[in-house]
């Protein structure tokens, strides 16, 4: 779409009339050295038949003017920006004890990590206009896909993420202090650190309170998830027993991290709990409003600035060399 940026600046169009017409005339005085000007147009040796369309590129030549004065300029089609919203990264726990078999998805038994697969992804569609990053972690921890808006390329990297892959213990101190890392240096975004576990810091660099006080340092709030179920019936010489799957889950330490850095702490002991935190999450941790558009802009005033130009070099051109010479 074609617009001016400055459409009242076409009301200086009449202004050449209003300084021919209104304003004293200048006294004329002689001069040592001619001064090229455009009062010779009603000079005696100037052809008569050619002032009239001398004045014509005149006008011409201060509507160009004016025209690009006033700016014009061609509008694109709405483009889609992104609005600065949260960053939000996602820390996946891949230690052995995330093959047990104690959750279960459309029917099924299935892992741990399996469970959180499948319902992560859900999550993860749901953040459109926020910044997502996927850490795993095991005996270490380490980045699988930066701070992006590529949905997809984490829905991905987490699909192919694989049990034993960074070994069997589990370093949720490394976790936390690998997420502040990269949080380091952003400017004004919420910084969510998603902590999904099932069981207790058991290896590692850094203790989960060192990696807290950096957490707090850096304004990182922490929301853990401890996986797993509470009860589970098996199989044994003694018949058919009970049993905790997670009861090496260090709850004191989960519900600390959240509480020191704001966050909150979720159970996810089934499928539909873990769903249920994650619509939470959603709640208090919404997703950034509607994107704004931005409807690119090309600015045009060269062309008319451009051909006002011309018409003063013809115009000067004319006002030294008439068309019909003194000796024609």
């Amino acid at each position: 779409m074609f617009e001016f940026a400055w459409p009242w600046l076409f009301l200086l169009l009449p202004l050449p009339l209003f300084v021919r017409y209104f304003l004293p005339k200048a006294q004329q005085q002689a001069s040592a050295i001619r001064i090229p000007n455009l009062h010779g147009l009603s000079d005696g040796h100037r052809d008569a038949r050619a002032r009239p369309f001398m004045w014509l590129l005149l006008w011409l030549c201060w509507l160009l003017l004016v025209i690009a004065v006033a700016r014009p300029q061609w509008l694109g089609e709405p483009l889609p920006v992104r609005n600065e919203g949260r960053e939000i990264m996602l820390a996946v726990d891949l230690s052995g004890s995330m093959e047990i078999a104690d959750m279960t998805l459309d029917g099924r038994n299935v892992d741990r990590l399996e469970m959180v697969k499948a319902v992560l992804g859900d999550f993860i569609e749901r953040r459109k206009g926020d910044r997502l990053g996927l850490i795993l972690f095991a005996d270490t921890a380490f980045l699988q896909t930066p701070i992006t808006y590529d949905r997809n390329t984490v829905q991905q990297m987490l699909d192919e993420s694989v049990l034993g892959l960074v070994g069997e213990r589990t370093a949720i101190g490394d976790a936390i202090a690998l997420a502040v890392k990269r949080f380091k240096g952003k400017q004004q975004t919420n910084r969510v650190l998603v902590l999904l576990t099932d069981g207790q810091n058991t290896a590692g660099n850094l203790s989960p309170e060192q990696a807290l006080e950096l957490a707090k340092a850096y304004d990182v709030r922490i929301y853990p998830i401890a996986v797993g179920a509470e009860e589970v019936v098996v199989d044994s010489v003694f018949g058919r027993r009970k049993v905790n799957p997670s009861r090496d889950l260090d709850v004191p330490l989960m519900q600390n991290l959240a509480d020191e850095t704001g966050g909150e702490y979720f159970r996810a002991r089934s499928t539909e709990e873990l769903e249920r935190i994650y619509q939470l999450l959603d709640e208090l941790e919404p997703v950034q409003g509607a994107e704004q558009q931005l409807r690119p802009r090309k600015a045009l005033f060269f062309w008319p600035l451009a051909g006002a130009l011309i018409l003063l070099t013809l115009l000067s051109v004319m006002h030294y060399r008439p068309w019909r010479g003194e000796h024609g």
